[in-house]
């Protein structure tokens, strides 16, 4: 199994001192290396992670996950580590399936690992799965290459690569962001079978203002990507500019 020492986890949360302190240690029993962005918590989010072990990046006002998951990433690049695994800090992700994550990164050369909740699909609450499954049809259509589960955060993520590539998503957008910019530049994914776990915390999505970030990411990248910068939107969906094939990484 790969060293730990290459893994650092990286942690982006808001408001969220009544879980990261055990979420922290629970990571640590794992991989030693926790990084959590406290992005403009009001409560005791950073005093928690830090006295549980893990190293804390301060925004003083919230900025989102896209631009936390950024701060994490460099921090961890700096420190020398080749692997980041990305987590929510809501207690949403279970450290017991981190193992999963590093016996894929040994068995496949792909240079993102996506965890995949859809065995279980049904435990997600209903809106979530919906919004979920909408977005992950959209996203495989477009890059013609089977997403499961697009919006799951619980991701092992290649820092030189990267590190190669620029993302503009400030929020819940970067998810997707991340699947079309790897797979643009030719990377390949892989998918990691995670538990389904919804307890009493409190989303931080806003339906209808999430939605429109993602929409406006949406038609904004695909503009970008377009061979021909003027392409309509309804060429781009009909005519996907890429093909690759995701790496099965179960364990």
């Amino acid at each position: 199994m790969r060293r730990t020492e290459e893994i650092a986890v990286v942690i982006p949360c808001l408001n969220e001192e009544r879980a990261i302190g055990s979420l922290v240690q629970g990571i640590r029993a794992f991989v030693s290396k926790v990084i959590v962005i406290d992005d403009g918590s009001t409560d005791n989010t950073g005093t928690a992670a830090e006295s549980a072990g893990a190293t804390v990046i301060r925004h003083e006002s919230p900025q989102g996950k896209g631009a936390s998951l950024r701060d994490g990433f460099e921090a961890a690049s700096q420190h020398g580590f080749s692997w980041a695994l990305a987590m929510d800090g809501d207690g949403q992700h279970a450290p017991a399936d981190i193992p999963t994550f590093m016996r894929a990164i040994e068995r496949s050369p792909a240079e993102l690992f996506i965890g995949n909740r859809m065995d279980n699909a049904g435990a997600m609450p209903r809106i979530r799965r919906f919004v979920n499954q909408w977005m992950s049809q959209r996203i495989s259509t477009y890059c013609r290459v089977d997403i499961p589960d697009s919006q799951c955060g619980f991701r092992m993520v290649n820092l030189p690569a990267w590190n190669r590539l620029a993302f503009s998503a400030d929020h819940f957008e970067i998810e997707s962001e991340m699947i079309v910019r790897f797979l643009h530049v030719g990377h390949t994914l892989g998918f990691v079978p995670v538990q389904t776990r919804y307890a009493s915390e409190c989303s931080k999505i806003r339906p209808l203002r999430d939605a429109l970030r993602w929409f406006r990411w949406w038609f904004a990248i695909r503009h970008e990507l377009s061979p021909n910068a003027s392409a309509n939107a309804s060429h781009l969906a009909a005519e996907p500019e890429y093909d690759s094939t995701p790496q099965d990484a179960t364990a």
